[in-house]
């Protein structure tokens, strides 16, 4: 099946709402999506006309949207979009656009953003390693003397 897939880049326009399901992590959040232009009068920058989606996240995606975002923060947001509407009366009652999102960043050509890799357990596995990385860059007291390359653990 063909799914329209976008890219939206906007303002999270409210704090995200996250929801531990049976099927798994859930997070939605409203993201207002503004045109700029130019008007050659003022010569200055002016809003045009907003849009607004609500973004779905689930699973992984969902925790980390949780961690990660705010109101007001600027994002991009790449997913599924699903427009909804509702008929009442013979009327339209109201139209909904949402993102069912696969992948939601920060947006970075209007700040900066430090990244933090999540740690993912395999079933069964022990998780990671209490041990912190080697300082592959730095060598020892005990070989620093040495020439010959040595392995630190």
């Amino acid at each position: 099946m063909n799914e329209t897939m976008i890219c939206a880049v906007g303002n999270v326009a409210t704090q995200p709402v996250y929801r531990e399901l049976a099927t798994g992590a859930s997070v939605r959040f409203r993201l207002a999506a503004t045109a700029r232009y130019l008007d050659r009068e003022k010569n200055e920058w002016t809003d045009g006309h907003t849009n607004f989606f609500t973004v779905w996240a689930n699973r992984q995606l969902a925790t980390n949207v949780a961690r990660s975002i705010n109101v007001g923060d600027p994002v991009v947001v790449q997913g599924r979009l699903k427009v909804r509407s509702e008929m009442r009366e013979g009327q339209p009652a109201w139209t909904s656009a949402d993102i069912d999102a696969v992948a939601i960043g920060h947006d970075l050509a209007r700040g900066t953003s430090a990244f933090r890799r999540t740690q993912r357990l395999e079933s069964g596995a022990a998780g990671p390693s209490a041990q912190p990385e080697p300082a592959w860059e730095t060598p020892s007291d005990e070989t620093a003397d040495r020439k010959e390359p040595v392995a630190v653990t």
